[in-house]
């Protein structure tokens, strides 16, 4: 079942930013992660703004690849620094439909 890392980022030292972002996309790669976006340029549309300074949504064909990735040995310095240079919260959803109604994704 495909599945979805979300990474909502709230920098707060940028020196990580440089590395991270020429490697990581490589890592995710080896675990058959694909980046479908990755940007600073976020709008909300309802409800209250939040801080975020970036987003990234990676698919992953499966939860175990996306788990890979995150524990990954490869990973681990990158996600260290990650932390330790902002707020980040990373979010996995798959690709099911909760209510059941939409007929290309997936019942739970």
């Amino acid at each position: 079942m495909t599945v979805f890392l979300i990474a909502e980022v709230k920098v707060t030292d940028d020196a990580w930013i440089p590395e991270y972002a020429a490697r990581v996309h490589d890592i995710a790669a080896k675990h058959n992660g694909r980046y479908l976006s990755r940007s600073g340029s976020i709008e909300t549309l309802e409800g209250e703004k939040t801080d975020e300074t970036l987003i990234a949504l990676i698919q992953f064909p499966t939860r175990d690849d996306a788990m890979g990735f995150v524990n990954c040995e490869e990973y681990a310095p990158f996600g260290k620094a990650r932390q330790e240079g902002s707020v980040s919260h990373f979010r996995l959803i798959d690709d099911t439909d909760i209510a059941g109604t939409i007929p290309y994704l997936a019942n739970p």
